[in-house]
This record gives C-alpha cells, sequence and structure tokens, in this order.
C-alpha cells in the first residue's frame, strides 16, 4: 500500500502525489494572498460600498496587476518547497541553472518575444486590420507614463517566471518522471507531458475574459512552443524570456489584449483593432487569431535553430525525465 505513495527506489513520494501537492500549496498561497491584496486595496481606497464599488476595486488595472503578480509569488513559493520537500531538488533542477549558458538563452527570449509580436503588428498594420490611435497612453490612472509602464513590465516579469516554473519547469518535469516506464522511454515520457502541461496551460486561460474554444487550443499550442526551450537544454531561460517579450510587447508596446486582458498602465502604442476576427483574434487578442498561430509557429521554429546552432544538435533532454541526483539507488547507473 505504502508503494502507491511512495516510491522506495527514489526515497521520495511518487509522481502524481508531488504534482498534488505542490498544486495545493500554490492554491492555498494563491488564496491569501489574493485575500491579503483585496483588503490592502480596501485598506488604501476605504471601504467599498455594495458590490459595485467592490467590482470598481478588483478590475482595476494596479488591482489586477497586483493580483497576478501576488500569483507569481504564490508559484514560485510553492515550487520551491515542493521541489526541496517532495522531489528533493533545488531550483536549479527544474530548469532555473543560472550559468553562462542560461543567460545567453534568456537573452535570445527576450529578443525572440519582441521580434514574434512585432511582425504581427507589422502584418497587421500592413494589412490594414489595425490602426494606429495614440502614442505614450496611461491607462487608468495619472500617473506619467513612465511610472505607469513599470507596473505592466514587473507584471509581466513575474508572470514570466512564474508560469513557466510551474507549467514546465515542474509540472513537465515531474509529468515525465512519472511517465517514464520502458514502453514510452524518456523522450517519450517528455512529448507527452509536453503535450499534457500544454493542454492544462491553455485550460487554465479557458476562463479569461473572451476566451473561447479556438483560443484556449491556441493558447495550449503556445504552451508546445514556450515549452520547446525547456524539452530541448532542460532549461527554462528561453521560455521564460519568450514569455516576458511577448506578453509586454502584445499589451504594452503595441496595445492589444493579452489572452483577453485590456490593457494594463500604459502602452507605447494605442490600437483599434479591425480585420477579421478569425486571422487577428479579435478581442481576446492574437493568440487567438490565426496569425498568432502561424507565429507561434515560426517561434518554435527558431527556437529549434537556436539551440541547434548553439550545441551542433537540437534534440529532446532526456535528463529532464531523470530522477535528480541523490534520489536513485545506488546500482543505477
Amino acid at each position: 500500500m505504502l508503494s502507491f505513495f511512495y516510491n522506495g527506489h527514489e526515497g521520495r513520494l511518487r509522481a502524481f502525489w508531488r504534482l498534488l501537492f505542490q498544486f495545493v500549496l500554490y492554491t492555498l498561497g494563491a488564496t491569501i494572498l489574493a485575500s491579503l491584496t483585496l483588503v490592502g486595496f480596501i485598506l488604501v481606497n476605504g471601504p467599498p460600498l455594495g458590490d459595485e464599488a467592490t467590482n470598481s476595486i478588483t478590475s482595476s488595472p494596479a488591482f489586477r496587476a497586483t493580483s497576478l503578480i501576488a500569483a507569481s509569488v504564490a508559484t514560485l513559493t510553492s515550487v520551491w518547497i515542493a521541489g526541496r520537500i517532495f522531489d528533493r531538488r533545488p531550483l536549479s533542477g527544474l530548469g532555473l541553472r543560472l550559468d553562462g549558458d542560461w543567460w545567453l538563452d534568456l537573452g535570445f527570449g527576450l529578443f525572440l518575444g519582441a521580434f514574434l509580436m512585432t511582425a504581427i503588428f507589422l502584418v497587421e498594420l500592413t494589412a490594414g486590420w489595425v490602426e494606429v490611435t495614440g502614442a505614450f497612453e496611461v491607462v487608468g490612472s495619472r500617473q506619467s507614463f513612465f511610472p505607469a509602464i513599470l507596473i505592466p513590465a514587473t507584471l509581466f516579469f513575474f508572470v514570466g517566471i512564474g508560469e513557466e516554473l510551474f507549467f514546465r519547469g515542474y509540472q513537465l518535469t515531474n509529468i515525465a518522471e512519472g511517465l517514464n516506464y520502458p514502453s514510452l522511454g524518456p523522450r517519450g515520457a517528455i512529448a507527452l507531458a509536453w503535450v499534457l502541461s500544454s493542454f492544462l496551460f491553455g485550460l487554465l486561460h479557458s476562463t479569461n475574459p473572451g476566451a473561447t474554444l479556438a483560443s484556449t487550443a491556441n493558447i495550449a499550442f503556445a504552451g508546445l512552443i514556450l515549452g520547446t526551450g525547456y524539452v530541448l537544454t532542460g532549461r527554462l531561460g528561453i521560455s521564460i524570456g519568450l514569455h516576458i517579450t511577448w506578453n509586454f510587447f502584445q499589451g504594452n508596446v503595441f496595445g492589444f489584449p493579452v489572452s483577453g486582458i485590456g490593457t494594463i498602465g500604459a502602452t507605447f502604442i494605442s490600437v483599434e483593432q479591425g480585420g477579421p476576427i478569425l486571422l487577428t483574434g479579435g478581442p481576446f487578442g492574437p493568440e487567438a487569431g490565426l496569425l498568432g498561430l502561424a507565429t507561434m509557429f515560426a517561434g518554435g521554429l527558431l527556437t529549434w535553430l537556436w539551440v541547434r546552432a548553439r550545441s551542433g544538435k537540437a534534440t529532446i533532454e532526456t535528463s529532464i525525465a531523470e530522477p535528480p541526483e541523490g534520489t536513485k539507488p545506488a546500482s543505477v547507473v
């Protein structure tokens, strides 16, 4: 009975329970921090009078940004605790080994996200699907532009790290370890874990404003692209960099909605969206359109080329599906 929960050969919980307990830790932490965030905003803005006043607080850009940052903090904390206690590995074993290669990958990822979103904007502008209506605009406050733009920059920095560590670093790794049976092998286990974690990534965004079946499927595909760098290198540098600038350039450089969420803080360019929704994604943003889907595919190809150019090969990093050092029995090589 104990073996159902505990892997005696590795001296730790089995993968399913590690995933479950990390999710429970995240849920508890996110709930506590969300409650503290709401209380903090009420103390600053005064007690709300009725549901409408409460909605005015929770729908404000500052509250949304703070809540997302708080959720990212809950993610980082839960993964660190779960990694130490349940996985018996540090964050460096979940894709955050910050060596020279990692930082080069991060730089490439940051460039790639900015490049891909710029390409989407230029295609839509050339096709007449988007019209520029302003520049250096602040949304929802009387702040000057540069302090206001720091809000989304900070937000997407934390979201990029938090979501990649959660979905790719922790979930993909543990699912791959749990599926690493002889019938699949490490490469098969990682490939299946890559798909499953991307499906969960899409599912998480299915409750966003304006979400549709198409947007959920597209974001699941985006999960595959974001995971490409990780499964090819075992490092989260590319994934984190791509996630940060994809979101920031989408929402705060070019003024598109980010996964259905309107501009937070400020934007360098304000736009009015037109064109066919099937291609542009409409009110959900480029992630729900075929143009965004094609750009994601290009991002995956460019990631593969980067890894191949840097290392001479671009194949699945099988160490992702292996237990960390110190958990294997002495007879295992």
